[in-house]
């Protein structure tokens, strides 16, 4: 009787992980570049009955069910045109933005391009984290990207007498730099970052991922990191617009009914358990 209390407070917990999850879920629904989460579940051994001199076991019981871990889903999401030219989306791809700290050198992964210029002119995201990349024409190595016409990257670029009018970011991830006489110069490229083992990567909020490494980065060949957009299954970018979230609303309501429904049967179980441990209670009267 006790075993079967345990494992409706079980399936309670587990069920209310699993509502809280899919609250998760619906509240990020307009985060950009959000990648939806689902708690898988496990059941547990609990006693085995053992029948006969030769110890066969004739039937098993289990002891309820725990969480067996959380898996991310990382399929795209809708693209919305924004028309701000700093704003990034990655397109038909599972590459990954870069993002540096300044301050202590450490890296992070994100889908969120919602990126900005900061005050050094310096490709920024929210937190202040610089965007990663080739530098210059791509032959200065890779590190910070600058999105404004910067002397120290322009190579063999003479602007002369022209004016700078503003950075574009292209498919392949380029940064032109173009002036008002229509030319224009390589300021540097965005590299796109893939993961062999995505399910590795370890949220941190702020559309953040850590733990980079043991997700197994793959990168191209000569490249300290990531690959060019638009080669490999890292996708293209599509700059002036931002990828949505992930979440399918109608699926996420559809599961969170059957949460409910779930948790309630079990709160059900609970309650016949309590019934007949009373109606023990009461025999001997």
């Amino acid at each position: 009787m006790l075993n079967s209390l345990n494992t409706g407070v079980s399936g309670l917990q587990q069920f209310q992980s699993q509502i809280d999850l899919i609250g998760n879920n619906i509240a990020n629904v307009n985060t950009t570049g959000y990648k939806s989460a689902r708690l898988n579940f496990a059941d547990t051994f609990g006693e085995a009955m053992v029948s006969g001199s030769g110890g066969n076991v004739a039937s098993q019981f289990g002891n309820g069910v725990v969480s067996a871990g959380v898996t991310t889903s990382y399929a795209g999401g809708g693209i919305t045109e924004t028309g701000h030219g700093s704003d990034l989306a990655i397109e038909n791809g599972k590459g990954f933005f870069i993002v540096k700290n300044a301050a202590n050198e450490e890296s992070f992964a994100t889908r969120a391009g919602n990126f900005r210029e900061d005050n050094q002119g310096y490709l920024v995201n929210s937190q202040g984290y610089r965007v990663q990349g080739a530098l210059g024409d791509g032959n200065g190595g890779e590190g910070d990207l600058l999105f404004r016409d910067d002397p120290s990257i322009r190579g063999g670029f003479d602007p002369g007498n022209a004016g700078f009018v503003g950075a574009e970011v292209t498919m392949d991830g380029r940064i032109l730099m173009h002036f008002d006489d229509q030319r224009s110069y390589q300021g540097g490229q965005i590299l796109l970052q893939s993961f062999a083992a995505p399910q590795e990567l370890n949220k941190l909020g702020g559309n953040l991922y850590s733990n980079l490494e043991a997700a197994t980065p793959v990168n191209d060949a000569g490249q300290a990191f990531g690959s060019t957009p638009g080669s490999g299954h890292v996708g293209h970018i599509r700059s002036r617009a931002l990828e949505t979230s992930n979440v399918d609303l109608t699926g996420e309501f559809s599961s969170l009914i059957m949460a409910q429904r779930a948790f309630q049967a079990n709160a059900r179980m609970i309650s016949t358990s309590d019934q007949l441990l009373q109606e023990l209670v009461n025999l001997p009267r």
